[in-house]
């Protein structure tokens, strides 16, 4: 069997691991913008927030009630925080994957490359027999006629 034959199984077991790898960087992507959304959205309610409660204090307004104004806007702070780590976490976990696969991508593309190069090699051997075949065969015909 011939060697770029053989290899065709590596080639496609590259290709495996380079789709898969793909698929965990679609997945990590997805996840990091849901993530980056959630992001957004606490950042809007934030400000949205604290635009009512400036709002609401163009009148008298109880300490109560500004105190409890202040733990919540003091607790959405603390979860875009949190939120912002996620994010950050989540863009990592993208990277990572990236890097994988465009390690899968470069095996891949080698192998693919490798195996070219054993066709090209395995065609310039069938050439070289053909010919020396034909040379022989023109041998034989000429010392015949002689």
């Amino acid at each position: 069997m011939l060697r770029s034959k053989r290899l065709e199984v590596v080639l496609t077991m590259e290709q495996r691991r380079e789709k898969e790898t793909l698929e965990k960087l679609a997945d990590a992507r997805r996840y990091w913008e849901s993530q980056q959304q959630r992001l957004n959205e606490l950042r809007n309610y934030h400000t949205d927030y604290r635009e009512q409660i400036r709002r609401s204090q163009q009148g008298v307004v109880q300490v109560s009630q500004l105190q409890g104004w202040q733990a919540f806007i003091a607790q959405l702070d603390q979860l875009i925080l949190r939120q912002e780590r996620q994010v950050a976490q989540a863009a990592g976990k993208m990277e990572e994957c990236r890097q994988a696969w465009l390690q899968a991508y470069e095996r891949r593309r080698g192998m693919e490359k490798y195996i070219a190069r054993c066709r090209d090699q395995e065609q310039r051997e069938r050439d070289i027999r053909e010919q020396k075949q034909l040379d022989d065969a023109a041998n034989r015909l000429a010392a015949r006629r002689r």
